[in-house]
């Protein structure tokens, strides 16, 4: 998963008129979400100070998982939901001899999901539980026919929660190809009733695995009193830009009611469709891993992602649908072997947003590590 190709970056979207409210769940404060105006100026200078703060997965993590026969593994997307922030994994394993490089070893799990009420990110972030199986090992939440070909494993890449649940976003894998591409037979949702204890895949919204919303990013926006999902998505691999989806939270698992971002009108204002298919990119690079919040110090939306072949970077978001400023590097594409996934959340920050936390998966040791970052606006 560590091949890199070069593409430029190229806006394809123009600044539109708006009024949107964050609202993240759990019972975090509402921010409102400013307008633009054509010509408006991006605010996002640059990134300094950015530094490996610990460990969140492994034996060397202040949480120890290998407790929970979590050794190795990788992403690390967070959600909240219970007053509890929920961490999600991807391929997970045990033991494995000490030259073994990236995803691999005993006891395979496809996808696991620990937890935190940790509040203080500057010192590293401590998981306090993970969802256990009756030996106390960590479960596999969605099971998968691990069969090349197939269905070689089922991935989740995201979270988010809603009156009714817990979700997970899912790719069913079917083959690993070179690295940065691999083939998906379809995407989906599963819901959780229990705090993740067991899940149940759902019939709807199901995508195609050449969709643009094989990976996605969700936040919850407050639209005219109306609590909506703002889902932005990348297809399969590293290789594609990113659309934009939107549903109302308390009907995203009816498919009827998800809306698809297409373009502007002549107004500058959005336009919705109802095809996933004809969906238009709000962003044009080869990313991979993408997560998208609101950042109060800026007052705009932020969007971390890995730009194959240069590493992990970070852009500046005038709305939902862009304009999205150039991109500043975080972690370079050999500053550590194999950055990937770079994932936020709106609680893990500081300063009123100017320093924002993020989880980095980094192929060798194949583990996921917790990062800081201070934004550059002067």
């Amino acid at each position: 998963m560590a091949r890199y190709r070069f593409r430029r970056t190229a806006l394809v979207v123009a600044p539109a008129l708006g009024a949107l409210t964050l609202a993240a769940c759990g019972g975090s404060p509402q921010v409102p979400v400013a307008g633009t105006v054509v010509d408006q100026e991006f605010l996002l200078k640059g990134v300094t100070g950015v530094e490996r703060v610990g460990q969140v997965t492994g034996a060397e993590a202040p949480g120890d998982t290998t407790q929970h026969a979590v050794n190795f593994t990788d992403l690390g997307s967070m959600f909240e939901a219970d007053g509890k922030v929920w961490f999600v994994f991807g391929d997970t394993f045990g033991e494995r001899a000490d030259d073994f490089t990236g995803g691999g070893g005993s006891f395979w799990r496809s996808n696991t999901l620990g937890w935190t009420t940790d509040d203080d990110p500057s010192d590293g972030i401590t998981l306090e539980g993970m969802i256990l199986d009756d030996t106390g090992s960590a479960k596999e939440l969605l099971p998968s026919k691990k069969i090349d070909g197939d269905e070689m494993t089922v991935i989740p890449t995201h979270g988010f929660a809603t009156d009714a649940g817990m979700y997970l976003h899912y790719m069913s894998v079917r083959k690993w190809g070179t690295p940065g591409e691999w083939e998906v037979n379809h995407a989906g949702l599963a819901r959780s009733t229990d705090e993740g204890q067991t899940w149940a895949t759902l019939d709807g919204p199901v995508w195609s695995g050449d969709s643009g919303f094989v990976q996605i990013s969700p936040a919850h926006v407050t639209v005219d009193g109306v609590d909506w999902l703002y889902v932005w998505g990348v297809t399969h691999g590293r290789f594609g830009g990113v659309s934009l989806a939107r549903v109302p939270a308390a009907e995203v698992e009816e498919p009827e009611h998800w809306e698809y971002f297409t373009g502007l009108d002549d107004d500058s204002e959005p336009l919705w469709g109802s095809d996933p298919g004809e969906a238009g990119l709000v962003l044009d690079d080869t990313v991979g891993e993408l997560s998208v919040v609101w950042n109060d110090h800026l007052g705009r939306w932020i969007m971390t992602y890995l730009a194959e072949g240069r590493g992990v970077v970070l852009r500046e978001g005038v709305t939902p649908w862009g304009p999205w400023g150039e991109p500043f590097e975080l972690v370079g594409a050999t500053e550590v072997p194999g950055p990937y996934a770079p994932y936020m959340l709106p609680r893990y920050t500081q300063d009123g947003g100017r320093t924002i936390y993020f989880t980095l998966s980094i192929w060798d040791p194949y583990n996921v590590f917790w990062y800081r970052a201070e934004l550059v606006t002067g």
